[in-house]
């Protein structure tokens, strides 16, 4: 038996999996369940067991996106699903010294590229921001929020739509924000303008968006020009580093991913700073369970160059010593699973015109990449953690109720 077969006979016992190799045998592994189809694999060449067994992520990702590997009875969300739910994050192994010295080994040789300075953190986020408005219009919300949503039940029994699961979404974070009329608010990473334009409409608050993607400034300030609240709402290309104050509040959603390890002080340092002395932040994060780790060399070399998902200890670790209290924690365990698998329904059902904006080698590329951050938010180490900040002990209620109070009343807006 190779060493190909008998990595596959460890990964999976539930559900049916047969490869056939390039000289026409081939083996099935695991056993048919209902819970999952009957798959196959078909390699194409003989390289491709070798570049699985030596990076399986980055090899298995490589061989599929150069259409070097094909999936027979499912696509590669149905064997990613198979692949990640054997082998769930909850039944792993503890951490131990020799883990704990693999990965610090693992930390230390990705120091460098998180060093996040100025001049690479605009390159990364052109990376993966600046592609084609419109394909991202082909498969987020009408808001073209790129985060995860907010759903009410881990089967999505309500039967709640992809654009109202986005606006709960951000019902939730302005509630936790406790705005008032007439307040300043920074939003640090502001994408398309979905959340700036939101907290003014619903909360009467003045924002100003910064973005390092030219394309998301672009249609920003276009939406705000549209809505006519340019004078409340503004858009500003600059990294935060370079932004002065004051501001009574700060949100920040899905940029901190990008922060990278290093700047982690220099980030709350700033916000503290940028903040007024009864000023309140919160940051929506992907976050890692089980400690630091690596970012997977797939997702290091196509999709997010210099991101790094932080553990919660790693985000506290970098806030301690700013003067900034941590004054909320919530986990997002399962909700952007459910997000990301509606993107990947969008993108397949837009298959034809992914491919006439790009082609065919980019649309295994982006449904490999929705596939795999789906099914690592429901059986991996990822979530998303809502963390909120205060400068003042004093400045927020005490309890939690004036979050549902307000998010109610902001749902019903």
């Amino acid at each position: 038996m190779t060493l190909f077969e008998r990595i596959l006979r460890r990964l999976v016992t539930r559900g049916q999996l047969t490869i056939f190799t390039p000289d026409g045998a081939h083996f099935t592994v695991g056993k048919a369940d209902p819970a999952f189809p009957d798959l196959a694999l078909r390699l194409q060449d003989k390289r491709v067991a070798f570049d699985i067994v030596r990076d399986p992520r980055l090899g298995m990702a490589e061989a599929y996106i150069d259409g070097r590997v094909t999936i027979e009875g499912g696509g590669i969300m149905e064997f990613l699903s198979m692949v990640r739910a054997n082998n769930p994050w909850e039944s792993g192994r503890s951490i131990d010294a020799k883990n704990v010295l693999a990965r610090g080994l693992g930390t230390v040789r990705q120091k460098l590229w998180r060093a996040n300075h100025k001049a690479r953190a605009k390159a990364n986020v052109a990376h993966h921001y600046d592609l084609s408005a419109a394909l991202y219009a082909l498969f987020l919300d009408r808001d073209r929020q790129y985060s995860c949503a907010y759903w009410p039940d881990a089967d999505n029994e309500a039967g709640i739509s992809l654009d109202q699961a986005q606006e709960d979404k951000k019902a939730h974070i302005a509630a936790k924000l406790l705005l008032k009329p007439g307040m300043r608010v920074l939003d640090i990473g502001c994408g398309w303008g979905g959340m700036a334009l939101y907290l003014h409409r619903t909360c009467g608050v003045d924002v100003t968006g910064i973005t390092l993607s030219e394309e998301q400034l672009k249609i920003a300030r276009q939406r705000a020009a549209d809505a006519g609240v340019s004078d409340h709402v503004r858009f500003e290309l600059i990294d935060y580093r370079d932004m002065t104050g004051p501001f009574d509040r700060i949100v920040s959603v899905g940029m901190f991913e990008h922060v990278g390890t290093a700047p982690y002080r220099t980030f709350f340092n700033t916000c503290h700073d940028l903040l007024t002395p009864d000023g309140v932040m919160l940051v929506h994060t992907i976050g890692r369970m089980g400690g630091p780790g690596t970012t997977d060399a797939f997702t290091q070399k196509y999709i997010f160059p210099g991101g790094y998902i932080p553990a919660l200890s790693e985000m506290v670790a970098g806030s301690e010593g700013t003067r900034l209290m941590v004054t909320d924690v919530e986990v997002l365990r399962i909700h952007y699973g459910l997000t990301i698998r509606q993107w990947y329904k969008r993108a397949m059902a837009h298959r034809a015109d992914i491919i006439a904006l790009y082609d065919e080698r980019f649309f295994r590329l982006w449904t490999f990449y929705l596939a795999g951050a789906a099914t690592v938010f429901e059986h991996g180490g990822m979530v998303n953690y809502q963390v909120q900040y205060a400068r003042n002990r004093r400045t927020l209620p005490i309890t939690r109720d004036y979050m549902q109070e307000t998010e109610a009343a902001l749902q019903g807006r």
